[in-house]
């Protein structure tokens, strides 16, 4: 079977929570960035609120992140007009300027170590359609990660996740293992959740979990086995809970002193039809404690990430290359493929509604 290399239409729900930036971002001066094609400027008020809104002066279209903020106030660069927090302009040297439209603002929560953003329409955002991450809210779980600019259609980043079997060969140095293409991989719809899995039995650990098993105080060359289940739920996050076990105490479901085990956290944010924003990390549940082991893991995928960074981003430069050419489907890409097919769905759903009200939607205001 096979598939157009291009879409049409819109490319990603906007109607969702997304993870913008975090708070050590916004803390010292405004944070521009573009994020489902908006371009948006982030920066807290005195009191610590974080505040979103476009990026666009009204006076004379110059990017607000180029200002500084005094008083709760974002002030342009350029020629020092004065924005409040909804969008309105509020001062200007020698102006009078409350008369002007305001620009945009976004709802914007902080929560779960993350600055999350709703680039669409403002009524529709609600606390209740942003996910709850309990690894975020416990002390029984440590956390680390980062973030990369790839500039890839955020889609084929989601493809890659939900399908491993690349492993083997672009990690073959630190996660892959020729048992991973042998596993047989199962895909299922769970809830509001596509989900595939496969589990290894009786393995040798390769390199990157010799060295979590290690943290979690076991013998790192034992033999094991090993799962991978992958989670996406919309609009784009995937959550992969990954581990080994040793040999015959139960796998998955072993005792946690006889496993390491972790969730892969991948909130992965569209900029532009080819470039997105990945905010990556392990949350673990052994030696939590071990600040040395997160700047470890953290180091470790780094380096595993960059290696798929730069697979993608040869991907999208072959496919804006050849936009006539179609790809194969294979059995393995079913949770790329379900992922995709809710993603469509969403899209099309907020058209739907966006035809019930008559197309209305946010006028922009330009010089």
């Amino acid at each position: 079977m096979s598939e157009p290399l291009k879409s049409q239409g819109a490319t990603w729900p906007r109607n969702a929570w997304y993870v913008a930036c975090t708070p050590d971002d916004i803390a010292e001066k405004p944070l521009g960035r573009q994020i489902c094609g908006e371009r948006m400027v982030f920066y807290r008020k005195a009191s610590g609120e974080a505040v979103a809104l476009e990026d666009f002066c009204p006076h004379r279209g110059a990017p607000l992140s180029l200002g500084f903020v005094r008083d709760d106030l974002l002030v342009c660069g350029y020629h020092g007009l004065a924005m409040g927090c909804k969008g309105q302009a509020d001062n200007m040297p020698g102006q009078k300027v409350k008369g002007f439209p305001p620009i945009r603002s976004f709802p914007i929560v902080e929560r779960y170590g993350f600055i999350w953003v709703w680039p669409g329409d403002a009524d529709q955002a609600s606390l209740d359609k942003l996910h709850h991450l309990e690894w975020a809210e416990s002390d029984e779980w440590a956390y680390g990660g980062g973030l990369f600019h790839i500039k890839c259609d955020y889609r084929l980043m989601i493809d890659n996740l939900m399908d491993l079997t690349h492993e083997t060969y672009v990690h073959a140095s630190s996660i892959g293992q020729k048992e991973i293409d042998e596993a047989p991989v199962k895909t299922r719809i769970v809830g509001d959740e596509v989900h595939t899995s496969r589990t290894m039995d009786s393995v040798k650990a390769p390199p990157f979990w010799q060295m979590a098993l290690r943290g979690a105080g076991l013998d790192g060359d034992s033999t094991v086995d090993r799962w991978q289940i992958c989670r996406f739920s919309l609009p784009s996050h995937v959550m992969i809970e990954v581990g080994v076990a040793l040999e015959g105490s139960g796998g998955y479901d072993a005792p946690m002193a006889k496993k390491a085990a972790s969730i892969v956290v991948d909130f992965i944010t569209p900029e532009t039809e080819t470039s997105h924003w990945y905010f990556w990390g392990m949350a673990r549940q052994f030696a939590v404690d071990n600040d040395l082991l997160t700047d470890e893991i953290r180091e470790g995928q780094g380096g595993i990430f960059s290696e798929d960074l730069d697979m993608l981003e040869q991907q999208q430069a072959n496919l804006l290359l050849y936009p006539e050419r179609r790809l194969l489907k294979l059995n393995i890409d079913a949770g790329g493929v379900r992922s995709r097919m809710m993603i469509d769905r969403a899209i099309a759903a907020e058209g739907e509604e966006a035809s019930k009200n008559n197309g209305a939607g946010f006028e922009r205001v330009a010089a």
